[in-house]
């Protein structure tokens, strides 16, 4: 997400850190390559023009111009207005204890309401609570068929009353049996619109008239851009919202929707949909995803999602396994299956401060986690647990099961040493089985990189070591 923006932005950052002083001039041509790359990721004009001219102030006081590293000032003040322009320090969204909750989901046709609205569901039932999803989609043909597949994917009872009711109706006895049956939170999906200028909105008046929701949402498809800003004004003008929540995000390079829709519309981001699994849902924090943005990483939310996926007691006997250097390929193997879980690598190596820039232009084969499991899986315990007795015999006889070659055992090999050793290095603070990573590209060394390749690792020295 947002990968394109980030590209240029760093790109401009790059030069002002190669100038030797900064001056008024370099200053306003650097803040007119930052307005060409918001207007490219599609940011609303006048946001960019507001954007632009707070930064060229700032950048131009004495504090900035006369600073040792003027540059990292600017970067500093790009951080801080992304963070005010995507939604400054909104408070996280929370349901109300002890009362019923009802959600209503708006939005145009094919945004992803069905889908979010699972999504949703099961985001809040893993916090405790008790929802019901409710089909009030009687236009669309198979609506309430699939919002009944989406709800059984995440076991979330459906209720609908087929099409022959309106979503007023519909509603209103939904939330009867939501009180008979103890839940506490009832969630909304209903009919998307083609067009806002082309369909009545008295349905959803009457629909939030009736309902008296608690929250109102308006679901909007992030890779349509400017369209999802201007159907979140005119949602917000004619039927009220609450806020926005992003869908398919993972998809969008540019980001102007979420770099608009605050300012705009004066209504904050609370989730942001980031995968077609029914997990694949974040709560929208501003200052991390500014953070992303530059390129600074969100490790936060890297640790939030290892907490969800490690368990606290395998993670501490692993540490422990790390200090006493008796970590294994065994451990290898379930520490990597374990990443897996967390998502797509390069998302999650992105997420490490630094790193996303190093992954510039590169790929992570995912496909090498089924190579390393098979390589590994075709070893015998004691050769898991002590790889110093594997010769070229055993290593052609795993390379022969695994379908590899004598080459990806040594290279595989060389990996779990490396991993070893930083791991052991980072087991303080580190998320446990990020080092070493099969499919992580060597990082690229680059003038205008902060990552500097540590001296010490060396490729000669290794291949003299495995001779």
């Amino acid at each position: 997400m947002f990968e394109t923006l980030g590209k240029k932005l760093n790109g401009v950052f790059r030069t002002l850190s190669g100038q030797g002083k900064l001056t008024e001039s370099n200053i306003r041509d650097a803040m007119r390559e930052v307005r060409m790359a918001l207007l490219e990721a599609d940011v609303n004009y006048k946001v960019v023009k507001d954007f632009v001219a707070r930064v060229t102030q700032e950048s131009l006081g004495a504090e900035v111009l006369e600073s040792i590293k003027p540059s990292e000032h600017i970067i500093g003040l790009v951080h801080r207005e992304l963070i005010n322009l995507l939604g400054g320090e909104v408070a996280p969204f929370a349901l109300k204890p002890g009362q019923m909750n009802v959600i209503l989901l708006l939005g145009l046709q094919g945004s992803g309401k069905t889908t979010f609205a699972g999504k949703l569901a099961m985001f809040w039932k893993k916090q405790g609570w008790r929802p019901l999803l409710v089909a009030c989609d009687i236009h669309r043909p198979a609506a309430i068929k699939q919002l009944h597949v989406v709800g059984q994917g995440v076991g979330v009872p459906t209720f609908d009353m087929g099409t022959d009711k309106t979503p007023s109706e519909i509603t209103r006895n939904a939330i009867e049996l939501a009180k008979r049956e103890d839940k506490n939170l009832v969630i909304v999906d209903t009919a998307g619109r083609l067009h806002i200028d082309e369909v009545r909105m008295d349905e959803l008046e009457a629909l939030k008239s009736s309902a008296k929701p608690t929250f109102t949402f308006l679901v909007s498809d992030a890779m349509t851009g400017q369209d999802a800003v201007n159907s979140a004004s005119r949602f917000n003008e004619a039927i009220g919202i609450d806020g926005v929540c992003l869908t398919k995000l993972d998809g969008d390079a540019r980001g102007g929707a979420a770099l608009s829709i605050r300012e705009v519309t004066g209504r904050p981001i609370y989730y942001v949909g980031v995968g077609e699994k029914s997990d694949d849902l974040e709560v929208f924090y501003p200052d991390r995803m500014a953070s992303r943005i530059l390129g600074m990483g969100d490790i936060v939310t890297l640790f939030e999602k290892a907490q969800e996926t490690f368990d606290e007691e395998q993670a501490m006997e692993m540490a422990k396994k790390i200090k006493r250097q008796s970590f294994t390929l065994s451990d290898f193997l379930d520490q990597m299956q374990q990443v897996r879980k967390m998502g797509p690598l390069k998302k999650i190596m992105g997420m490490l401060p630094g790193v996303g820039q190093m992954l510039e232009g590169q790929d992570i084969d995912e496909k090498e986690f089924g190579r390393v499991e098979a390589i590994i899986q075709s070893m015998t315990p004691a050769e898991r647990n002590d790889p110093t007795i594997l010769n070229g015999n055993r290593k052609k006889r795993i390379a022969d099961g695994s379908g590899t070659t004598p080459q990806a055992v040594n290279a595989l090999l060389t990996q779990f040493e490396q991993a070893k050793k930083l791991m052991k290095m980072l087991s303080g603070g580190a998320v446990p089985g990020m080092p070493g990573i099969p499919g992580m590209p060597a990082p690229k060394s680059s003038s205008g990189s902060n990552y500097q390749k540590p001296k010490k690792r060396k490729e000669k020295p290794k291949r003299h070591h495995r001779r």
